[in-house]
């Protein structure tokens, strides 16, 4: 699933971040919103915003921010060893991935109630 960045968590106002909340997250954190390829089902919806922390370790079952083909998208990792698979978020086959096509881990998923 396709998601889109938004820059990083202090230079960003968006709604669904509260910014008393922003001013405790690392500078490494950046702020990437869901595509509406995401659809409306299922625990990652369209217009879902995320933080991602670029310098944190991934670890098995973590939501993963990784760049394929000039776009950011997101994956579940599934660690093999020294490696890991990602699996698409929204499900599919999966394949295996380079730490440096990482570009950081989801540590918080917030939604915008209306």
């Amino acid at each position: 699933m396709k998601v889109n960045y938004l820059g990083p968590v202090g230079l960003v106002d968006h709604p669904a971040l509260a910014m008393t909340a922003a001013e405790f997250l690392p500078a490494s954190c950046f702020l990437v919103e869901v595509s509406d390829e995401a659809g409306v089902e299922g625990p990652v919806i369209e217009g879902d915003l995320l933080v991602v922390d670029e310098l944190r370790p991934v670890q098995h079952s973590d939501l993963v921010v990784v760049e394929v083909e000039n776009q950011y998208r997101l994956f579940k990792s599934h660690r093999i060893g020294g490696r890991y698979r990602l699996l698409p978020a929204s499900g599919g086959r999966g394949h295996f991935a380079q730490y440096m096509s990482c570009r950081g881990v989801v540590t918080h998923h917030l939604r915008m109630m209306l």
